[in-house]
């Protein structure tokens, strides 16, 4: 399922062979929270920006339109038209920073919608069951996400509760790929490592899940409130004990910067809303840096957004004319500066997987690490 091609250090250069095709990686996922990018691009539109593989959320899909109603016609590869691979959150992240209100025991989470407050019940079973409904390529484990930091006994507890409840879900997933019904019987599973910001929370917890054979790991559980730093050596930490012949992913993670770093340290999947997000306020990505398209200086500027861009953007439209849309509160303005975003990204990755074919890894790292994240 997972070739790894090529090695510059601890970066990896890998193809992941699903049932919905292949994904190149270090590769990026392009966020569809509830099946549709937010700024208006449509699976037909992600074609367009390489993208490799989309991320749905669980939670999201479940309160609307419903699991079992996407279930119903046909799964969400049908629903939205995208035919490629899809992975979906398990929900554990969004009771974490939505729910105002949760109880949780060894059974599960009890809280209350974000949308209507009604009260929900989410376990491994139920999460699996969901994705499964979905019809999801990669399904992630259920899990509970910490703040950080949080005292170190309960992190170790709920490090510990994560552990247990992956069991139940690679036993729910078995038993869900076997009935008749089911719209994809090769669904994989992702297990997630947590333990907050203590390392060595997190290298038990790797330890735990790592025999259990599963399609993937991920960490889950950073960019939340830690020092970039801390996520570094979190990550130092953790990759040794991840399994060397299965995917790895970090989960909500990142800035190009972020990226490029994780890459170097043999993580092979990202996922993060800040593309389609910062792209909605104006924040826009390039290779020379980020650039703030509302700033006056755009005013008359004809040149494209990036002159070493080849997106559907920069190819057709000006700084002025982008500038202008956003002022005036035109949907087109951020649709075009979503477009663009994610193309830079999926080109980002592309670039990676180039210089990790041509052995120049390195110094690509080491030329763009401290340029991407500057402002223009």
């Amino acid at each position: 399922m997972f070739n790894i091609i090529k090695k510059q250090k601890n970066a990896r250069r890998g193809i992941i062979k699903t049932v919905h095709g292949e994904v190149q990686t270090p590769a990026f996922m392009n966020v569809a929270t509830c099946g549709a990018i937010k700024g208006a691009l449509s699976a037909f539109d992600l074609k367009k920006v390489k993208c490799q593989i989309m991320l749905s959320n669980t939670y999201h899909l479940h309160l609307r339109p419903g699991d079992e109603n996407i279930k119903k016609l046909g799964g969400l590869h049908k629903f939205t038209r995208w035919n490629g691979p899809i992975l979906t959150d398990s929900g554990g992240f969004q009771v974490f920073s939505l729910a105002k209100l949760r109880n949780i025991s060894e059974d599960g989470v009890t809280f209350n919608s974000h949308i209507d407050g009604h009260k929900i019940f989410m376990s491994p079973e139920v999460s699996m069951q969901i994705q499964s409904n979905l019809g999801s390529t990669i399904a992630m484990a259920f899990d509970e996400c910490v703040e950080n930091p949080s005292p170190y006994d309960y992190t170790k507890k709920s490090a510990q509760l994560t552990t247990r409840w992956l069991k139940r879900c690679k036993d729910e997933i078995n038993r869900l790929n076997s009935l008749e019904d089911t719209i994809n019987k090769k669904q994989m599973l992702f297990g997630i490592n947590q333990g907050g910001v203590y390392k060595d929370l997190r290298v038990e917890q790797m330890k735990a899940i790592a025999d259990m054979d599963l399609s993937g790991y991920a960490i889950g559980g950073l960019a939340v409130g830690e020092e970039t730093e801390v996520m570094y050596e979190i990550i130092d930490e953790v990759v040794p004990y991840m399994p060397k012949d299965k995917p790895r992913y970090l989960m909500g993670v990142g800035t190009p910067v972020n990226i490029l770093e994780a890459v170097y340290r043999g993580i092979d999947m990202f996922d993060c809303v800040m593309p389609s997000r910062n792209a909605r306020h104006g924040h826009l990505f390039t290779m020379s840096g980020i650039r703030n398209i509302w700033n006056s200086k755009y005013e008359l500027d004809e040149s494209p957004i990036d002159t070493e861009c080849d997106c559907p953007v920069c190819k057709s439209f000006s700084r002025a004319y982008i500038r202008h849309l956003m002022k005036a509160g035109e949907m087109l303005g951020m649709r075009l500066c979503v477009t663009h975003n994610l193309y830079f990204y999926n080109t980002l990755l592309e670039k990676i997987r180039e210089e990790l074919d041509n052995d120049n890894f390195e110094n690509f790292y080491r030329k763009y690490r401290d340029i991407l994240g500057v402002r223009i």
